[in-house]
């Protein structure tokens, strides 16, 4: 009978691949769980990217590790390095964004944003055609594009908290992070948003998400297990040959 053989190790092995295909799933009823998560107004504003495979989550690792040094924020550099190596060890990664929160803002007169009535502060700090925000241009140096509608943000934290409910209960690994929300984002991931949150997925024996010490952009796994590596090639070299060398006798207990 057909069967589907299951274990993490080694990496990228059949065995692997096959388990990161459950996680595959999962993101995917993680996506269907945001989307009918409560909207104020009920009004449509959430997409979605689910990012698979070693290259891709390579590239977005990278670009993650390019915005430590280039958003001179000092404070979040470190959170980039050490979140890169974490994508790295991730199965999947979900990208949910609002397509709404700068463009389409609620017009409740709630001043949520902190500013005055009528959501004058982000139109009057936007582009604006005819009544109508004007996002063509979308240079930004910092790791959000603002301001946004603060309502449309808050209906972004109720699907990524779905999301998460779902991950809870399929028991899969996963936690919302801004740093992989922002580098998928500069990517071209959830392209009609400006507000992006990422949450790698896993289904691992140890969450690859706690337990993280500093530095951890250079202590982790993938270095140690190279590490390892690098150090047993050159020491069996100096070993002596099992051609001319007979194995000492075990002798039995």
């Amino acid at each position: 009978m057909p069967s589907i053989y299951i274990n993490e190790w080694p990496p990228y092995s059949p065995p692997d691949q096959a388990r990161k295909e459950n996680s595959l799933v999962a993101a995917r009823l993680m996506m269907n769980a945001a989307l009918t998560a409560p909207f104020a107004g009920g009004i449509p504003q959430i997409e979605g990217h689910i990012l698979y495979g070693h290259d891709e989550l390579e590239q977005l690792a990278r670009k993650m590790e390019e915005l430590a040094y280039t958003l001179n924020n000092e404070r979040t550099a470190h959170i980039y390095k050490y979140e890169a190596v974490m994508m790295r060890e991730s199965d999947v990664v979900l990208f949910i964004g609002n397509y709404r929160a700068a463009q389409s803002p609620l017009d409740a007169n709630c001043g949520l944003c902190g500013g005055p009535s009528g959501c004058g502060y982000v139109y009057g700090r936007r582009t604006v055609v005819a009544g109508q925000i004007d996002l063509t241009d979308r240079r930004c140096d910092t790791a959000v594009n603002g301001p946004l509608c603060s309502a449309r943000v808050n209906d972004l934290g109720y699907a990524v908290g779905s999301a998460l409910w779902m991950a809870t209960r399929l028991m899969v690994d996963c936690r919302p992070m801004m740093t992989v929300g922002v580098a998928g984002q500069k990517l071209g991931y959830c392209p009609n948003s400006m507000m992006v949150v990422g949450l790698p997925v896993a289904t691992l024996s140890k969450n690859p998400y706690v337990d993280v010490g500093t530095q951890y952009h250079v202590i982790n796994m993938g270095q140690m297990v190279d590490a390892v590596r690098k150090t047993y090639t050159i020491a069996r070299q100096f070993g002596p040959d099992y051609r001319k060398t007979i194995p000492p006798k075990v002798e039995e207990a």
